[in-house]
């Protein structure tokens, strides 16, 4: 089903970041865990891991596509209107993996012209490979994905994630969280890595997840595996989703007027939603 070259490459070089990641978590005394909250360019834990993991990932694209450009957590900010653009979360959910919870992940997209195209995030620890095409649907080891059809908030289970902030966002977070409370929904998680928030959305296991700010890595693969397994993605207040810093709001479809309503109500003073 993803037997092009994009794939291919896309597929080996999220395995080669993988397998190193597991071999660091397998031994977290040698990952180098860095503090980066007072950077400018980056919030929380760094880890030996994380740019290991990016460099094996971009050498395995570079060793075929030699010209394309990368955007990713770690060492790359190349143009986003680069015509062949590689976006590249290299271990997202490094808080969960320095603390030595096993729930991150490997997360690659491939965008032509601004537009997502292919997309796979690999559940390091679980070793579960979840894949999407444009126009080819959204696969969980090669079975397909689809969006569960609740069409009422009190059917639902919703996630959500909370940004490094701990003031006006964390806040209107919490009033989010406690507006879906009073709409009785099933309950909220908050697992800390959103590419496998997303892919949560795209296997029915949510029926809706959002963030009020991201980075384009962390949603890149997973924003499409969401649309091809027959969901929505927005921003927080219903925008078209920008390959930029933004507040993500993923939902089933039936269920994103329903979510916008609650999320969008609650713009932080930052003004870093959208």
């Amino acid at each position: 089903m993803f037997e092009d070259t994009i794939s291919q490459v896309g597929r080996v070089a999220a395995q080669a970041g993988a397998k190193v990641v597991e071999a660091y978590f397998a031994d977290l005394a040698s990952a180098g865990i860095t503090d980066k909250t007072s950077d400018a360019k980056s919030e929380g834990l760094v880890t030996a891991a994380d740019v290991e993991a990016e460099k094996a990932i971009v050498d395995a694209i570079r060793s075929t596509f030699p010209n394309h450009s990368f955007l990713a957590e770690e060492a790359y900010s190349q143009s986003i209107s680069a015509e062949h653009l590689w976006v590249i979360d290299p271990l997202d959910g490094t808080n969960n993996f320095a603390h030595g919870i096993p729930h991150f992940a490997v997360s690659v997209a491939y965008y032509h012209d601004g537009i997502a195209q292919y997309g796979i995030v690999i559940d390091v620890a679980r070793g579960h490979v979840y894949e999407c095409g444009r126009g080819l649907g959204a696969w969980v080891d090669g079975k397909r994905a689809h969006v569960n059809q609740h069409d009422a908030l009190r059917q639902t289970m919703v996630g959500v994630g909370f940004y490094y902030d701990r003031g006006e966002m964390m806040q209107a977070t919490l009033n989010s969280v406690g507006q879906l409370f009073e709409e009785d929904i099933y309950g909220i998680r908050r697992f800390g890595t959103a590419a496998l928030d997303l892919i949560h959305v795209g296997l029915g296991r949510f029926g809706a997840f959002f963030e009020y700010t991201l980075s384009p890595w962390d949603f890149a693969a997973g924003r499409l595996f969401v649309e091809e397994a027959g969901g929505t993605v927005t921003t927080c207040l219903g925008d078209d989703l920008p390959l930029d810093r933004s507040s993500v709001l993923a939902t089933n479809g039936p269920l994103h007027q329903a979510m916008l309503k609650i999320v969008s109500q609650y713009k932080p003073a930052d003004s870093q939603v959208d």
